[in-house]
C-alpha cells in the first residue's frame, strides 16, 4: 500500500489497471483474455443486479436461463447478425473427445437461441408480450483486453422481449433505457450519460435502432455504457416467430434486446476515482462504511472496541465493516480503505468516547467532520446522500467542461491529434455511412450518440461540407 499510484492525468491507463488490482476488484484468470472478479469487485455487481433487478421487474421482465452453447446454424439464420459477430466467435468443435457434427458457438449474445425457442411459446395476441431477462456470462474473443472494460468473457444481464407490433418494441426499448440504465447511471453510479441513438454503422447487427447511453471517462474518452435495440421484426422472420391477432391473422412479432455488463465497473472506476485510489458511489458501494477503532497500546482497547461494536450495531441499516485487524497502524488501515474508495470512514478512539462523539471522514474530499454519537444515524445519511450529489455534479461539471462544439475539419483533426481522449466533439454529420467511416480511419474518433436532445438546426457536415440537421457526439472510445 506504501507505493504510490501512477499518475491519473500523466498514464491514465496504467493508473486504471493498477486501481481495480490493488483495490481488490479484480485480477487476470489463466486463460489468455479471461478476468477474475474478486468478492469485493464481485459484492459490487451484486449491488448492480439489485439495483438493476427492480427496475426491470417494474417493467414486467421476468429472469431466466438459456444454455451457454448455441448451435452456429442457429446464429447464421439472421444475416446481419453472423456478419457482426463472426470475428469474435468462440467455437466448441469437439466433445468427448469426438469431433462434433455442428460446432456450437460459445454464448456472445443470446438473441438466436431464445428465438429459436420463444417461437414455440408464442401462438397468440394472449402470449404477448413476454418479457426476459438473463444474467449470465458472454464471450466473445478480444485480441486486447483490459480488466472490466474488454474481456473474453464477462457477466452481463441481457434483456429479450417480444411484443405485437413494432411500435410496441420500440416503446418498450425506449423504457428501458430511460427508466432502468439511465435511472442506474443517475441515481446509483452517480454518472452523467448522454442518450441518444446510434448511426446504421453502429447499431447493433440485426437490429433497426439501437438505442444507447454514452459517458465520458477521465481520461476524456468514451465509454458506451449500455445499449437497448429494437430488433423489429427481423429475428422474427428469420426464425419464423408468428402470432394469431385479434382478427385470427398471423402477424410476426416485433423484438426487444437490450444489456448492461461488467463494464458498468470499468465506467465507474475511471470516472469515480483520484490519485489516492477508487472511490466508490455510496448506494453501489460494497461497505459504505468503515469502522477504524483507534486503540493505543497505553489505553484500554476492550472500551474502545466495545464502543465500535455497538457503533456497528447501530448502523446495521447500512453495509459497514469494522476493521479490528492486528498489528495495522490507523494510517495503514486509512490507505487501505482509501484505496478501496469506502465513501465513510468512521474513526474512534479514547478521546471520542470521553466526548461522546466520533469522527467522520468524506472518501470523496477528504472533509472531517466531528459528530456527537446521538446525532450518527442522521449525520451518516445525510453524509451518504451528499457524497452522492458531490460525485454526480463533479462528473457533470467534467463532461460540460469538456464537451465542445467544432465547426471546421481542420479544428477537428486537431482536437483528436495524439493518444490521449479528445472530450465529446459535437459537429454536424451528413449522416453518410462512407464520410463516417472517413472521419473514423482519419481522426480514430467515431460517432458515439445522435443524441435525443439535439436540436435541429441546419449545418454543414464536418469533413464532406454536405447539409446537416444538428450536431451529433464524436469521440475517442474504449
Amino acid at each position: 500500500m506504501a507505493d504510490q499510484l501512477p499518475s491519473r492525468s500523466e498514464n491514465f491507463s496504467e493508473w486504471y489497471n493498477q486501481i481495480v488490482q490493488r483495490a481488490d476488484l479484480a485480477d487476470y484468470g489463466a486463460a489468455k483474455g479471461t478476468m477474475i472478479i474478486k468478492p469485493y469487485g464481485y459484492a459490487l455487481w451484486e449491488n448492480i443486479q439489485d439495483y438493476l433487478n427492480k427496475r426491470f421487474k417494474k417493467h414486467g421482465a421476468k429472469n431466466a436461463f438459456f444454455p451457454t452453447f448455441i448451435p452456429t446454424s442457429f446464429i447464421q439464420k439472421e444475416k446481419d447478425h453472423v456478419e457482426g459477430f463472426a470475428p469474435n466467435l468462440w467455437l466448441v468443435t469437439a466433445g468427448g473427445g469426438e469431433t462434433l457434427e455442428e460446432a456450437y458457438a460459445v454464448r456472445p449474445t443470446s438473441e438466436t437461441t431464445i428465438n429459436n425457442t420463444v417461437g414455440n411459446w408464442i401462438q397468440s395476441y394472449r402470449d404477448l408480450p413476454l418479457l426476459l431477462n438473463l444474467w449470465n456470462s458472454c464471450f466473445r474473443y478480444e485480441m486486447r483486453t483490459r480488466l472490466f472494460l474488454r474481456t473474453s468473457e464477462f457477466l452481463w444481464q441481457e434483456g429479450h422481449t417480444f411484443h405485437a407490433t413494432w411500435d410496441e418494441a420500440n416503446q418498450y426499448a425506449l423504457d428501458i433505457l430511460n427508466d432502468a440504465y439511465l435511472d442506474f447511471y443517475a441515481n446509483a453510479a452517480a454518472m452523467p450519460s448522454i442518450a441518444g441513438r446510434k448511426s446504421e454503422k453502429e447499431k447493433f447487427p440485426g437490429a433497426d435502432i439501437t438505442y444507447t447511453l454514452e459517458q465520458m471517462m477521465g481520461d476524456r474518452r468514451a465509454l458506451q455504457s449500455c445499449t437497448s435495440h429494437n430488433l423489429g421484426h427481423n429475428f422474427a422472420k428469420s426464425f419464423d416467430i408468428r402470432y394469431l391477432d385479434r382478427n385470427n391473422e398471423l402477424q410476426y412479432v416485433a423484438s426487444t434486446s437490450w444489456g448492461l455488463s461488467t463494464r458498468s465497473i470499468g465506467g465507474i472506476v475511471m470516472v469515480q476515482s483520484d490519485e489516492k485510489g477508487l472511490i466508490m458511489p455510496p448506494r453501489l458501494a460494497p461497505t459504505q462504511i468503515v469502522i477504524v477503532p483507534i486503540l493505543r497500546k497505553d489505553q484500554d482497547a476492550g472500551v474502545v472496541m466495545e464502543a465500535a461494536n455497538r457503533i456497528l450495531r447501530d448502523l446495521d441499516d447500512y453495509r459497514v465493516e469494522l476493521d479490528a485487524r492486528e498489528g495495522l497502524t490507523p494510517g495503514f488501515k486509512y490507505n487501505d480503505w482509501e484505496m478501496r474508495g469506502v465513501p465513510i470512514r468512521l474513526e474512534i478512539g479514547p478521546k471520542d468516547i470521553e466526548k461522546n462523539q466520533i469522527v467522520l471522514v468524506r472518501r470523496d474530499t477528504g472533509e472531517k467532520k466531528f459528530v456527537p454519537l446521538a446525532h450518527l444515524l442522521d449525520e451518516v445519511k445525510q453524509m451518504l446522500n451528499h457524497i452522492h450529489d458531490t460525485l454526480y455534479a463533479r462528473a457533470k461539471k467534467f463532461q460540460d467542461d469538456n464537451t465542445f462544439e467544432v465547426n471546421s475539419y481542420d479544428e477537428f483533426k486537431e482536437r483528436t491529434a495524439g493518444e490521449g481522449g479528445a472530450g465529446f466533439l459535437m459537429a454536424h454529420w451528413c449522416g453518410d455511412r462512407e464520410c463516417e467511416t472517413a472521419i473514423q480511419r482519419e481522426t480514430h474518433a467515431t460517432m458515439r450518440v445522435i443524441p435525443f436532445d439535439q436540436v435541429k438546426e441546419k449545418g454543414k457536415c464536418i469533413r464532406c461540407g454536405n447539409e446537416s440537421e444538428g450536431r451529433v457526439v464524436f469521440a475517442k472510445a474504449y
